[in-house]
C-alpha cells in the first residue's frame, strides 16, 4: 500500500518513529502540506495518515486511490464526512490517545493563574529577591483552589480525568453541559468538548454574563467554542479574572490581525500543545497504525465513517 503522512512535522519533529505506520506499505512524509498541495504530495497514495489538513470535497475529488483517512487527532470537524462517503473514502481517528496530557496541561494552565509561578521566577531571576525587605513577598494575589467550583463542559475522557485531578486539590467538580445555572456556580469553567455547528461560539456575552464574577475559564478543546472579542472584554472589565487558552480560534494566530486576547496579563496562552508530550506522539503514531491494520484487514477499529 502507498501510505502518506501530510503534516507529519507536529506529531514528529525527528524524535519518534514512523515505523509502526511504515509496517504497513510504502510510506511517504511530508512536514507540512497546504490544501492546495495535497494533489502534489499524495496524487498516488491508497491510505492518507494527517492530522490537521482540512479534508473537504475538493481534497477527495483530487485523489482518485485514496481508500482510507487516518486522522491523527480525536477531533476530526475539518473532515468532510459526507464528501468522504461520496468518494467512498473510509475514515478513522484517534480518540484517547492524549486523555493524560490534555488533563495535566488544564491543570497546569490553571495553577499559571491561580500560583503565578512564571510571574515570580522571573522576579526572582531579575534580581529583586537580592533587594527584598522580608523573606518572601508576592507581585499579584494568590489564590487558594481547595474549596472552590470546578465546572466541567464535556465530561468524556479528558473532562472526566481532569475531574478527578481538581477534586484531588480539594476542589467540588461540577460537570453540566451549557446551562448558565451550572456556569454561575463554577469558580473555574473547563471547556472538554467537541466543537460543532451548534456550541461554536457558545462561551459568548451571554454566557459569560452568568458566570460567577471573577471565574477563571480554561479552554484546551477548540478555540471556536469561545467568542474571542466577548472573553476579551470580559477579561478587561474584571468580569472573569483569568483565562488560560490551549487553542485559539485562528491557529496559527495572523500577525496583522491576532486575537483580542493576546498580550492581556490575566490570559495565559500555549499554542496548542497539550497533546504533545513525547510518550503520548509515540501512543498517537501507534494508534494510528493500529486503524490501518484494522482497516486492510477488514475491521472498524476507531472509525468515524
Amino acid at each position: 500500500m502507498k501510505i502518506t503522512i501530510l503534516d507529519g512535522y507536529t506529531t514528529n519533529a525527528g524524535d519518534i518513529s514512523w515505523d509502526p505506520i511504515a509496517a504497513y506499505g510504502q510510506l511517504s512524509v511530508f512536514d507540512h502540506t497546504l490544501p492546495e498541495e495535497i494533489s502534489s504530495h499524495a496524487a498516488d497514495a491508497e491510505i492518507i495518515v494527517a492530522n490537521a489538513v482540512p479534508f473537504d470535497r475538493n481534497a477527495f475529488a483530487v485523489l482518485p486511490n485514496l481508500k482510507f483517512l487516518d486522522i491523527m487527532s480525536t477531533g476530526y470537524n475539518h473532515v468532510d464526512l459526507d464528501a468522504a462517503r461520496e468518494f467512498g473514502v473510509a475514515v478513522a481517528n484517534v480518540p484517547g490517545y492524549s486523555t493524560d496530557a490534555v488533563a495535566q496541561h488544564t491543570i497546569a494552565l490553571l495553577l499559571a493563574l491561580t500560583n503565578k509561578v512564571s510571574l515570580h521566577d522571573e522576579s526572582v531571576r531579575r534580581g529583586d529577591y537580592f533587594d527584598a525587605e522580608d523573606d518572601c513577598y508576592f507581585l499579584s494575589p494568590l489564590t487558594l483552589l481547595a474549596g472552590k467550583t470546578f465546572g466541567i463542559i464535556g465530561y468524556g475522557n479528558i473532562g472526566k480525568k481532569v475531574g478527578v485531578i481538581a477534586a484531588a486539590l480539594g476542589m467540588e467538580v461540577i460537570p453540566y453541559s451549557t446551562d448558565p445555572i451550572g456556569a454561575r456556580k463554577a469558580d473555574v469553567v473547563s471547556l472538554h468538548c467537541p466543537l460543532t455547528m451548534e456550541n461554536r461560539g457558545m462561551i459568548n456575552e451571554t454566557f459569560i454574563g452568568d458566570m460567577k464574577t471573577g471565574a477563571i475559564l480554561i479552554n484546551t478543546a477548540r478555540g471556536g467554542l469561545v467568542d474571542e472579542k466577548a472573553l476579551a472584554d470580559a477579561l478587561r472589565s474584571g468580569k472573569l479574572s483569568g483565562a488560560g487558552l490551549d487553542v485559539l480560534t485562528v491557529e496559527p494566530p495572523k500577525r496583522e490581525n491576532p486575537s483580542p486576547l493576546m498580550g492581556l496579563g490575566n490570559c495565559v496562552i500555549t499554542p496548542h500543545n497539550a497533546w504533545m508530550p513525547v510518550e503520548t506522539r509515540e501512543l498517537l503514531v501507534q494508534i494510528a497504525a493500529d486503524n490501518i491494520g484494522s482497516f486492510l484487514a477488514g475491521g472498524l477499529f476507531n472509525r468515524v465513517d
